[in-house]
């Protein structure tokens, strides 16, 4: 865990003086960067598309309550996240957990999705995924159908053959 704590501190911004004191060797890509850089680390990301980032200062976030299922625990908690982006006027409402850091974060991905879509249109890597997705499983259904055809049509085939009659000698 303590090997894990400067990539922690470094990925949310936290000072981290404290963790590099008395810890010489480290390697130059995991040493603490310059006041004022940010570090952003992207280890895990199968297929990261290149969305675009979010400006803080043009986004107006507000907490509210959620509505749907959930009785008490819904009513009486403004867990529900609502985000606005001021220069496009593209709102996201974000209730899809208990908790408002996870709605927060997932709200965020949510903006930039919409804002990737809102700048490039028709050329956005979320509509170009979304449609390559649907083609795919569009392919799927096709086999699939032509599969069941051949069958189908295999067992007319032996059930022709083996009706009384039939028999060539």
């Amino acid at each position: 865990m303590s090997r894990l704590l400067p990539f922690i501190s470094c990925m949310y911004g936290s000072s981290s003086r404290a963790v590099w004191r008395g810890s010489p060797s480290i390697p130059a890509l995991l040493r603490p960067l310059p006041p004022g850089l940010t570090c952003v680390l992207a280890a895990g990301k199968k297929d990261g598309i290149d969305l675009p980032v979010l400006n803080e200062d043009e986004l107006e976030e507000q907490f509210v309550r959620g509505s749907g299922p959930g009785g008490q625990a819904t009513n009486k908690t403004s867990n529900c996240v609502v985000l606005k982006h001021v220069p496009t006027g593209i709102v996201v409402k974000c209730h899809q957990t208990r908790s408002v850091d996870i709605n927060r974060k997932r709200a965020r991905e949510i903006m930039r999705e919409k804002l990737d879509v809102a700048y490039k249109g028709e050329l956005s890597e979320v509509l170009v995924k979304k449609k390559e997705s649907v083609l795919k499983k569009q392919e799927k259904r096709r086999k699939a159908n032509e599969h069941l055809e051949r069958k189908k049509q295999f067992k007319e085939a032996l059930a022709a053959d083996s009706k009384p009659g039939n028999d060539i000698v």
